[in-house]
């Protein structure tokens, strides 16, 4: 069994940030397969898909980004899962909006929800899919930007951004992450 974790924070106010990019991908992963109806589950809304004869968990914590790991830690323990076994999905602004980058373990890169994953999960070595929101407006704060919706003007690198990481999270769910990288990250140009 496999957990695959978006983050985001609960409630309407922030359904269209740039911090809930997790949420999305997860919203659009049950949207694209047959899964079981929505549950509460560990202060998450959890269902399941299932993936080439596997049962995959959809997971969203609802305790707010800043303590996902707080819900996604009792999940795990509760299934036996291990952390090699947990794909997260959430928001990096070192990349461009809607690029997605996969990462099979590293550091929370100041990352609150992804530090409170690694304290509860207790390792660092669990698959990541970054997903770009940019970096903010030179007026702005961290804050003021992950908390604001996207422009008009990025909806549709947004929405790319989205599909690309629905079929990578499925595609790497059925190959594995190594070669999920290799299949979905993006490709470097040769240096000249």
């Amino acid at each position: 069994m496999k957990l695959v974790v978006g983050l985001g924070n609960p409630g309407k106010q922030y359904e269209a940030t740039k911090h809930n990019i997790g949420f999305m991908v997860i919203d659009a992963i049950a949207d694209s397969v047959p899964h079981t109806p929505w549950k509460e589950e560990q202060r998450a809304e959890v269902c399941s898909i299932t993936v080439d004869g596997e049962k995959v968990l959809l997971v969203k914590p609802q305790t707010f980004m800043n303590a996902s790991g707080e819900s996604v830690g009792p999940l795990m323990r509760y299934y036996k899962i291990d952390p090699s076994d947990v794909y997260c999905i959430y928001d990096d602004m070192d990349l461009p909006v809607g690029k997605l980058r996969i990462r099979p373990n590293g550091s929370s890169g100041g990352h609150n929800g992804i530090k409170s994953l690694i304290s509860h999960i207790g390792t660092e070595n669990f698959p990541r899919f970054r997903v770009g929101i940019g970096r903010p407006l030179p007026q702005w704060t961290v804050i003021d930007h992950v908390l604001a919706p996207f422009s008009e003007e990025s909806q549709e690198k947004v929405q790319k951004g989205i599909k690309d990481t629905v079929k990578a999270v499925l595609g790497t769910l059925e190959v594995g992450i190594d070669k999920g990288m290799n299949l979905f990250n993006p490709k470097r140009r040769p240096q000249r």
